[in-house]
């Protein structure tokens, strides 16, 4: 489930509206349309932060990398940081999706070559 369907199934469950959930934020309401159709998708780190506050789920799990939106909603700026600089990364994104459809021995599989590639690697 991508980002934008996160923020709405979790708006969802929590009961609020779109101009409700926008009134927390200190947005408009069009802004968390615009979110949950998938029409902005840098969201700057502060609103997802504050978004997962009030959605009483973590960044985490609005940003695609956990399956199960849990009540730790909240974590240091410098891990705040780390997961935007990995959500924004095409290549993470790519690594993230394949990952999630993946068999935990095959997750291993690749763990294992790319340790191999970074032992290979004069610079690494």
């Amino acid at each position: 489930m991508c980002m934008s369907n996160r923020i709405k199934e979790r708006r969802i469950a929590m009961g609020l509206t779109q101009e409700e959930l926008g009134e927390k934020l200190g947005l408009k309401k069009s802004a968390i349309a615009k979110y949950e159709n998938g029409r902005v998708e840098n969201i700057k780190r502060s609103v997802i932060r504050k978004m997962a506050e009030v959605l009483e789920c973590s960044p985490v799990y609005l940003l695609g990398f956990e399956d199960k939106p849990t009540n730790k909603y909240y974590f240091d700026d410098a891990t705040a940081e780390k997961a935007q600089e990995l959500f924004d990364s095409p290549e993470m994104r790519i690594l993230f999706d394949a990952a999630r459809d993946s068999k935990p021995a095959d997750l291993q599989m690749a763990a294992d070559l790319l340790e191999r590639l970074k032992g290979t690697n004069p610079d690494g």
